[in-house]
């Protein structure tokens, strides 16, 4: 067994109640324990088999139990969780600690016997407190140490140590006898034999205080029913408890009620430990003496007492104490206690059997040996109630008195609300069979008096249901150029120019004078060829909202769409960077303004331009740099996905096909526009000068020096440009191809944005042309599926069956 938890072999499944199983079950879900997990650890601190297969079936139960509860008779078994599945357990310490917090959860299964904490819980040591007066009744012995002071005409103090004879050797005074006597009657004693050496002792003019100094030692022995029966070396001080407290308190069969103290062969006190636990009395707990003996019998009568009481446990019970008296040991019943009766299981001397006790035999059953006692828990159902909800301003359960009946019960609850709907009231009954029935009920009649008013039943549920439940919610949209668009609640006579204030008004670059109102069509004719899917109105409104003639109403799930006004347009905005003399932000002057249009605006080109690096960014970027954009589409989150995996799938992978890596190439990057600057300078509005779009950004880059080599190459480097050198002797710099290189898959990407792949021509391979700030990628080479003995067994089949079909051609 581990080093923590206790021995499970003697627990009982079929003695647990059900709250007990609950506790355990909740327990370790708590501390991610699944069911059978639960079980292992319970295998292996000794629970026998059949009483782990035992509390199987009773965790499966009380989980179908909570299951099947209605609602108004649920029970604790609803919140009772599904054993939850963990991957093992790990021998680190917080397993570790969750293991043994599982064992203290097993073993609190297990009921404890009243009182045997208190001795070995740590808390309560019984030290004697040698700090505090000499006790007027501490009885002087060998060892203790005397203190005289002599305060007043005479002024004198002595430490006298107590001979073995009992007695103290006082200067001037000589032997006086104080061994057995009590310090007080010691103390007369000695003032009467040093009154004859201080005559001021007798008239008062000097007083005589006597005091113990150092504690002698006392041997007590602890025998019978013990943890540790022995002797025990204490201070004269210690009392019964600080020597239970020593020997670790009674045993399992140790009584706590009947502790006898035995000095000189004769039993002077009798221990009851509950006074102390119960009470807090200590009448018994009597200071010991050299050579006492405690006495632990072995206890008589123990019963037990579970279920709803305070203090559940095992108690030690005399003759003559009754079930009254049990119930206030453990406690008393509990809020949810069931007090009418007690059962008891008892034991005869063949068999069990059990006994319900009524409330008024409670002070006189006197328990037996071995007898188990169950307080029950009340019925988790009310004997009096009656449930109202819906349309009523003080919904909730009510009392059910004599004669409530429906209109009495509407009334308690403060009326009716005004939209409540009163032609079907719906009461929802229990049967004798526990099943449930409906009651209709027209309210307006009931009301009206034209029909009786029905009484209610225990357990009733009154639904009213709203008018607004009863229909759907009505709707408008108002969309486009208002400050506040959105889907708003519609109410009756609500006009295009309300609704439009609702959504925060028009905007200024609002076409007020073409508002459209869209409104779908009730009852269409499906079966038409052309079917309409709305009716549209096209209205003109003030820009101030305001009525001029009959105002256009509006219908529930109406769409109003506000445009933009033709004649205001925003500004386009382009920007230019890099190497020109006056970069910035440009607004287009026309619709068809061109890219030398904004670079001769712009001051033109500066010296240290790279005119072939050059590059046009489209706001198309916005598909792939705003990867978490809340306001795409299903369709654009699913392109952006797309061509993610497949940049992802170029780089890891390689791509066989050239064709695909330009196209894989222009699709992610279709925010980059290769553009060839210098042909644009030089024919000004011909092909290559492209018109500028909102957005746009254009950036001349200054002179690039280098070549990036990446992908399938031994040292991926920065290779300084040199003209005229080709792409193979670029690779070359880099080390060459790695072994798995796909050669003819290499391609070039250009400064500009711009992709050019590896050509082929029969056995010859043409690589494109190198251009400062390019970069070389060889991608890999696709994994070969290679090919096992199947595959060769299926290739020879192929080849020896087609070798025969030529044969027999020939022959023929």
């Amino acid at each position: 067994m581990n080093s923590y938890g206790q021995n499970l072999q003697n627990i009982k499944v079929d003695d647990l109640n059900d709250q007990q199983v609950l506790e355990l079950v909740k327990k370790a879900n708590a501390l991610g324990y699944s069911d059978d997990q639960a079980a292992q650890l319970a295998a292996s601190r000794g629970m026998p088999p059949e009483e782990i297969a035992k509390l199987r079936v009773r965790i499966s139960n009380l989980r179908n139990k909570g299951n099947n509860n209605n609602n108004n008779q649920s029970t604790d078994t609803d919140t009772i969780p599904s054993g939850r599945k963990i991957n093992g357990m790990a021998a680190d310490s917080s397993s570790r600690s969750k293991q043994k917090s599982m064992a203290d959860a097993f073993a609190d299964l297990s009921p404890k016997i009243f009182g045997e904490n208190l001795f070995r819980d740590g808390t309560q040591t019984f030290e004697p407190n040698l700090r505090i007066a000499t006790p007027k009744n501490y009885v002087i012995g060998p060892d203790d140490e005397i203190l005289l002071d002599l305060t007043g005409d005479n002024e004198a103090s002595y430490r006298l140590k107590v001979s073995p004879e009992g007695t103290i050797r006082v200067q001037y005074t000589g032997v006086i006898a104080v061994g057995g006597l009590t310090i007080e009657r010691a103390e007369t004693k000695i003032k009467a034999a040093l009154s004859k050496t201080y005559p001021a002792l007798r008239t008062g003019r000097t007083t005589v205080n006597v005091n113990i100094g150092n504690i002698r030692s006392i041997k007590v022995t602890l025998v019978g029913e013990v943890r540790k029966p022995g002797s025990y070396t204490v201070s004269s001080l210690s009392s019964v408890f600080n020597a239970l407290y020593l020997s670790g308190g009674p045993n399992e069969n140790g009584s706590f009620r009947d502790i006898h103290v035995i000095r000189n062969n004769r039993v002077i006190q009798t221990v009851d430990i509950y006074d102390f636990l119960l009470k807090g009395l200590q009448n018994s707990n009597i200071r010991l003496q050299d050579q006492d003996v405690i006495s632990v019998p072995v206890y008589k009568k123990r019963v037990e007492m579970t279920g709803d009481v305070k203090r559940p446990g095992i108690y030690e019970m005399k003759d003559g104490e009754s079930l009254t008296d049990l119930i206030n040991f453990s406690g008393g019943f509990s809020s949810t206690a069931y007090t009418a009766s007690v059962k008891v299981v008892q034991n005869t001397s063949r068999e069990r059997q059990i006994a319900d006790i009524p409330a008024a035999e409670f002070g006189t059953y006197r328990p037996n040996n071995g007898d188990k006692f169950t307080v029950e828990t009340i019925l988790n159902r009310f004997a009096n109630r009656v449930q109202i909800r819906g349309a009523v301003f003080r919904p909730g359960d009510y009392e059910l008195s004599n004669g409530l009946t429906l209109g009495k019960l509407i009334t308690r609850a403060g009326g009716l609300k005004e939209d409540a709907f009163t032609n079907r009231v719906y009461v929802l009954r229990l049967n004798k069979d526990n099943s449930s029935t409906v009651l209709s009920v027209d309210l307006n009649d009931v009301l009206a008096g034209r029909t009786t008013d029905p009484l209610l039943q225990r357990e009733d549920k009154v639904s009213i249901n709203s008018l607004l439940d009863l229909r759907d919610e009505y709707t408008f949209e108002v969309k486009g150029e208002v400050r506040l668009p959105g889907t708003y609640k519609y109410a009756d006579n609500m006009s295009v120019e309300t609704a439009i204030q609702m959504a925060g008004g028009l905007k200024p670059d609002a076409a007020f004078t073409r508002v459209e109102v869209s409104r779908r069509i009730n009852n269409a004719d499906t079966s038409g060829r052309s079917l309409r899917t709305a009716d549209l109105f096209t209205i003109a409104i003030d820009p101030d909202l305001t009525y001029h003639g009959q105002p256009f109403i509006l219908q529930p799930f109406d769409v109003i769409s506000v445009r933009l006004a033709d004649r205001n347009r925003p500004q386009l905005n382009v920007l230019i960077k890099g190497e020109v003399r006056y970069p910035g932000n440009y607004s287009l002057e026309k619709k068809n303004e061109r890219i030398s249009d904004v670079l001769r605006r712009a001051g033109g080109l500066t010296v240290q331009a790279f005119p072939d690096g050059a590059s046009l960014k489209r706001p198309g970027s916005n598909l792939i740099n705003n990867p978490n954009n809340k306001n795409d589409t299903l369709n654009q989150k699913s392109e952006r996905l797309k061509l993610m995996n497949l940049k992802r799938l170029q780089v890891q992978n390689g791509v066989t096909d050239t064709s695909k890596i330009a196209l894989g190439n222009e699709i992610i990057r279709s925010d980059m526009v290769g553009i060839d600057l210098n042909d644009i300078m030089k024919h000004p509005g011909g092909s290559s000068d492209l018109i500028l779009q909102d957005g746009d950004i254009l950036n001349i880059p200054t002179e690039l020096q280098t070549v990036k080599v990446s992908g399938e190459v031994l040292k991926p480097i920065n290779v300084v440009y040199e003209k005229g050198m080709s792409m193979s002797e670029y690779i070359n710099r880099a080390g060459g191809y790695t072994s798995s290189a796909d050669k003819k898959a290499a391609y070039i990407e250009y400064a500009n944005g711009s992709v050019k792949g590896t050509k082929k021509f029969l056995f010859f391979r043409s690589h494109p042309s190198v251009k400062p700030g390019a970069e070389i990628f060889v991608p890999q080479r696709a994994p070969r599926e290679k090919i096992g003995v199947q595959g060769l067994i299926g290739i020879t089949t192929a080849l020896a069956s087609l070798a025969a079909i030529i044969v027999v051609l020939f022959r023929k």
